[in-house]
């Protein structure tokens, strides 16, 4: 009976998953030399997620919006999830703001921004300069289609399949069999997914050897500070403000990170909120949201959503301010609340996108150097650990808050998932039914909105 049930726990993707991490800190810290040679295991598992991501995106936004009964519905969910992105970004940058601002991190290190090597960073500020709101906007156009599926660039994706979705709403009937087609592509490319997962524990162990390898274990301790700093303050964000807006929506946080437990394991050993969307859209749509609202705010989300990013930024520039031993008026302090809500826009879930945008916060402040941020290189991938997973949770939030708030949340199906006593995860990823249209029983009440 024990071996049994150990069994059973050893073949959950989370517990797999964890152990993928610990052994990857095992080993890089152990054995740095090999270490430093497993980062292609946790690239390969990312790349692996990310060809998917172009195809389950494209067909997620059509099939939902296309098969809407009210085009006015889409506009409205989509201002919906923009009100609610703009609240939650403001509330995440403000206490992140308020919290370094009472502990001070990076007082006492008293460094001379003159003599700071910045070579280090000339990446990422050079990215910086492309990361203007002009720019991010005219990005949000393709140059070409073919090339922003090719190139896997979410906002063109997602531009585009709103406006096809659109148009294929407009002439009615006569593309449902199109729409079904994509339909049958969606369930195929999550049958894939579902198939890529089984590599997640050696991506996992991968990219955390990699990193345990390159920065060392030591590196937490010289920044521990400000490490400790950004995750208490990360879990703060989540416990109390999203606990809150849950707790609002009738549904209970904590059940529900239980329920997406793998996600968050895997984007805790990968660093990127990527390698799990397409499990947070069938989550989602598990948990009772409808296929619209899914399709349309947990991608958005991914770009303009970025919680645990807005806690960063806040946290990493004051960090660097006070360690350089820059006074900044509280009309500074606003000033880079701001510019930081425009800044953090764009910053997908990318490893690294978070430190692009906190180069280009700096840049278009020139009250704080640059290039101070080499403060940050040996603790960034740390620290986008706890944002990534922060930014994940905040996104599943989001789309749970905006199906509630449009009628479309199946209370009773949500309440039914997160109470399961069972695991639940395995069982998501391998939900969709042996019917005629390869479709859940539930997924199939997903064109129309509940009302509760």
């Amino acid at each position: 009976m024990r071996v049994s049930r150990i069994g059973k726990t050893l073949s959950r993707l989370y517990v797999q998953v964890l152990i993928g991490i610990v052994a990857g800190v095992f080993v890089g810290h152990f054995y740095p030399d090999v270490g430093s040679q497993l980062k292609p295991l946790g690239d390969l598992f990312i790349k692996l997620i990310r060809m998917l991501l172009a195809p389950i995106i494209f067909a997620s936004v059509v099939v939902g919006i296309a098969r809407m009964s009210d085009l006015h519905e889409a506009g409205r969910v989509g201002v919906k999830a923009i009100v609610y992105f703009e609240i939650a970004s403001s509330i995440a940058l403000a206490v992140g703001l308020v919290i370094v601002d009472v502990i001070r991190p990076g007082s006492g290190m008293n460094i001379d921004a003159a003599h700071i090597d910045s070579s280090g960073i000339a990446s990422y500020t050079h990215a910086a300069q492309q990361h203007g709101m002009l720019d991010f906007f005219m990005s949000i156009v393709p140059n070409s289609i073919v090339g922003a599926f090719a190139n896997g660039d979410m906002l063109p994706i997602i531009f585009f399949s709103v406006l096809l979705a659109v148009a294929f709403a407009k002439l009615g009937p006569r593309t449902a069999p199109f729409v079904d087609m994509l339909d049958m592509l969606l369930q195929g490319m999550f049958g894939v997914v579902r198939i890529v997962m089984y590599v997640a524990p050696i991506g996992a162990f991968g990219g955390m050897a990699f990193t345990i390898a390159r920065y060392g274990i030591g590196t937490l301790a010289s920044f521990g500070q400000l490490m400790l700093c950004l995750y208490l303050t990360s879990v703060f964000f989540v416990v109390v403000v999203l606990g809150l807006v849950m707790r609002m929506s009738g549904l209970s946080l904590w059940k529900y990170l239980r329920y997406i437990k793998d996600e968050i394991f895997i984007t805790l050993g990968t660093a990127s909120t990527e390698a799990v969307l397409p499990q947070m859209l069938i989550k989602m749509e598990k948990l009772g949201c409808s296929r619209p609202v899914v399709g349309m705010v947990l991608p958005t989300g991914y770009t303009f959503n970025a919680d645990g990013t807005a806690i960063y930024l806040t946290m990493a520039s004051m960090f660097v301010a006070q360690a350089l031993n820059i006074p900044l008026t509280i009309w500074d302090q606003l000033l880079l609340l701001g510019v930081m809500l425009l800044t953090s826009k764009g910053s997908a879930g990318v490893a690294g996108a978070g430190f692009v945008a906190l180069a280009a916060t700096l840049s278009s402040m020139h009250k704080i150097p640059v290039s101070g941020l080499v403060l940050l290189l040996g603790v960034d991938r740390f620290l986008n650990e706890a944002r990534a997973v922060t930014n994940l949770i905040g996104n599943g939030v989001a789309t749970i808050v905006v199906a509630r708030w449009e009628g479309a949340l199946d209370m009773n199906q949500a309440r039914a998932m997160l109470d399961r006593n069972s695991d639940t995860s395995l069982d998501t990823l391998q939900a969709i039914d042996d019917t005629p249209t390869g479709r859940t029983a539930a997924t199939d009440t997903l064109a129309t909105p509940h009302t509760h």
